[in-house]
């Protein structure tokens, strides 16, 4: 069939959502309640495409949740939300043809292997005579229009913001749809519960539900409860992970659930100063992210800088799961770890400290890491995940130098001054006093023993001591240059 066939239709519209869980500012909807025809939402879940990343298991705990609250605001507006699963280059062009739809609108994804299936579904849907249109939704700029004055991307983040700036302030939020009419064809649609996204046998996901609310409703709530009680303190205590002085919008953000527009208004209206500043620098770090990858889609696979693929890394699955685990014997490292088990999420100046921790004193691989974050994190992000930690190895864009090695004791003296975090998350430690907190092995037998501890039985010793581990990481980088 070309483009100039005629297709039977009944003029119904799709709504194709991804990362867009959402119903205010979300472009896509909004232009199919201006098309006023029927309207039909539909999920994929697409874990069947080459290069598409399958979620995680703290992601697809997330997704199922978030699919939940999707369903309950669309049915609120009228529209009906369909659940799929297959390769979208094949299962939205055949829901198209059943439902007889005449357009179909979706908000753009810009990892390769994602752009790739987008462009596959939107040639066969014009080929069929279709109308199809993407529109711009996660981002505050496409990643495309921003450039510098050589070669096709950004690789440096201040030049990145400062041209994003002076590009002008972003668009407002769109409104949410009021009422809409709901398409009532013949179509079925997947059980939520027969995705199995939620983990069983055992269900470790008791702490993510504690934590979290995912959905629209719980991202609402979560920027509105950062605006009353952090942002004004936010430049000077968001390194502090024992002070609740962060957003914790990640997995909102990642999930589309509130979007970056809704984000910048709400904050640049509310106050400005330091603090607002520097949060909003903080999206365009996530903005940076995504243009990174948009120009480099193996981000997660391959070093952005080559000089790092003759790395000396080391093969120690021992020293990898003492890591995953939080049995470093680093209070600040383990305290981290275990917050991201529990929780699904990290403190970002311990995520640093922690990935810092795996990729130099233990010299493994940072795409290890990236990986095990990837399945942990309900943030998860395509962009954010492996830029940050190539961030932290020294391979990355506008990466911090290798040969700065986070020393984990001066980083959890420096920024849990009382040891409330490693109290929290490491309840062995909680006995001792202050000043060994983040060091346990320079306690005295007696203070040990008083705290209720026995270093390497209850709590382990260093996998290995810090001064030792900073030089290996410092020969191992000098040897690139040999």
């Amino acid at each position: 069939m070309t483009q100039n066939d005629s297709v039977p239709h009944t003029d119904c519209t799709i709504v194709w959502f991804r990362d867009d869980l959402r119903i205010a500012d979300n472009p896509a909807l909004l232009a199919a309640e201006r098309r006023s025809a029927p309207t039909l939402a539909v999920y994929v879940l697409d874990e069947d495409s080459d290069g598409i990343r399958p979620l995680g298991a703290a992601s697809r705990w997330w997704l199922h949740h978030s699919l939940e609250s999707l369903g309950r605001s669309l049915a609120r507006l009228g529209v009906p939300l369909l659940l799929r699963r297959g390769p979208a280059a094949d299962v939205v062009p055949d829901l198209a043809r059943v439902a007889r739809a005449g357009a179909v609108y979706w908000n753009r994804r810009y990892g390769g292997p994602e752009i790739s299936v987008d462009k596959a579904v939107k040639t066969t849907l014009r080929d069929e005579g279709r109308t199809v249109e993407s529109f711009a939704a996660r981002l505050l700029h496409e990643p495309w229009a921003l450039k510098p004055a050589s070669g096709p991307g950004y690789k440096v983040f201040t030049p990145f913001w400062k041209a994003a700036r002076q590009s002008g302030d972003p668009r407002n939020p769109l409104p949410a749809p009021q009422r809409m009419s709901g398409a009532r064809v013949e179509v079925a649609s997947d059980w939520l519960a027969d995705w199995a996204l939620l983990p069983s046998a055992p269900d470790w996901s008791g702490g993510l539900a504690e934590t979290w609310t995912p959905g629209e409703d719980g991202a609402r709530n979560r920027l509105e409860r950062f605006l009353d009680e952090a942002i004004g303190s936010y430049a000077r205590e968001r390194d502090r992970p024992d002070i609740d002085a962060t957003s914790m919008l990640s997995p909102h953000l990642r999930f589309g659930e509130i979007s970056p527009h809704q984000v910048w208004h709400a904050v640049h209206g509310f106050r400005t100063g330091e603090s607002a500043n520097k949060f909003l620098s903080e999206i365009g770090w996530r903005e940076f992210s995504w243009h990174i990858l948009f120009h480099t889609p193996d981000l997660a696979e391959r070093n952005f800088s080559a000089k790092f693929d003759a790395f000396p890394w080391r093969n120690d699955p021992d020293g990898l799961k003492a890591w995953q685990r939080g049995r470093t014997g680093y209070p600040i490292v383990d305290a981290g770890m275990r917050q991201l088990w529990t929780t699904g999420w990290m403190h970002n100046r311990v995520r640093m400290v922690a990935a810092s921790f795996l990729v130099k004193h233990l010299l493994i691989d940072w795409r290890q890491g990236e990986r095990w974050f990837w399945d942990t994190l309900v943030d998860a992000d395509a962009a954010n995940n492996p830029s940050g930690w190539q961030w932290v190895a020294g391979s990355g864009a506008d990466a911090a130098p290798y040969f700065r090695v986070f020393n984990p004791t001066l980083q959890g003296e420096k920024f849990d001054p009382d040891g409330a975090y490693v109290r929290h998350w490491v309840p062995e430690l909680a006995g001792l006093p202050t000043k060994h907190i983040h060091a346990p092995w320079t306690a005295p037998e007696r203070v040990l023993r008083d705290a209720g501890m026995e270093l390497g039985a209850t709590y382990p010793e260093p996998v290995v001591p810090h001064a030792q581990a900073r030089e290996r990481a410092l020969a191992s980088f000098r040897s690139l240059k040999d």
